[in-house]
């Protein structure tokens, strides 16, 4: 008897071993392909603004992050640019942007570098189902934080429309009420994002292939307008949208 209880207990720890070390080496896979969206101001100060995150994919020349990330128009009087950054900490290397293709109705771009760097692992178009467990890393807050990559945990708790119809047209502001036009559906996460973390990956924490796109303005401000105190529910836009923009 004392032989099968030790032998479920130690049954038991092992799988808990497993579960973390998935995990971590998932962490460890993403971590390298983790970079930062930035503005550029050479006059300015400081120097470089940090706007939100990004992943590199494809041949390690691509990077995917949100549109809303890189959408604000630039300064016409100054010598401003969008740049890539990757690394961490001071260790940081900045690379210029030489091309831009976007999705704005699924608020994703694609920019294009010169330098290849490490790249995640996406998944295929097929939606993952609710209950998944999931983890997304990038640099929640990065202005205060700095350019340390944080990863944040939990599930996907419902797939649901990207908006939700209100009682009357007045409760919509008007980004919401074209996205109603055309709706779609996206993840619903327990896990809460920052806005630094636009554009982070999330990613199957078993097999760290990237299933979606964490968002934080585009469809929190189309299913949350009507609230005057917003939730911390956090979303992600599936990988589908994305793969039609990796297409040469």
């Amino acid at each position: 008897m004392l032989h099968k209880t030790l032998a479920s207990l130690l049954f038991l720890l092992s799988c808990c071993v497993c579960a973390q070390t998935s995990l971590s080496d998932s962490i460890k896979q993403i971590k390298p392909a983790i970079v930062a969206i930035g503005i550029h101001d050479p006059l300015g100060s400081p120097r470089i603004r940090l706007t939100g995150t990004g992943f590199v994919v494809a041949d390690g020349k691509k990077v995917v992050t949100n549109y809303h990330v890189i959408a604000p128009v630039l300064s016409s009087t100054g010598n401003q640019s969008y740049v890539v950054l990757s690394g961490t900490g001071s260790a940081i290397k900045m690379h210029s942007i030489t091309q831009t293709k976007t999705a704005p109705a699924y608020d994703l771009a694609v920019l294009s570098i010169d330098n290849a760097l490490p790249t995640v692992r996406l998944a295929d178009a097929a939606m993952a189902v609710e209950g998944t467990e999931v983890a997304f890393t990038g640099f929640p807050i990065t202005q205060v934080l700095g350019l340390y990559p944080a990863t944040h945990r939990g599930i996907i708790s419902a797939i649901t429309p990207i908006a939700t119809p209100a009682d009357n047209s007045t409760q919509l502001q008007a980004a919401a009420l074209r996205r109603l036009q055309q709706p779609y559906m996206v993840y619903q996460l327990d896990a809460t994002a920052y806005p630094g973390n636009s554009g982070s990956p999330l990613y199957d924490t078993a097999s760290a292939r990237v299933i979606g796109i964490i968002n934080m303005v585009h469809v929190k401000s189309t299913r949350e307008a009507v609230l005057s105190d917003p939730s911390a529910i956090s979303y992600a836009i599936p990988i589908q949208f994305l793969l039609p923009l990796l297409k040469d």
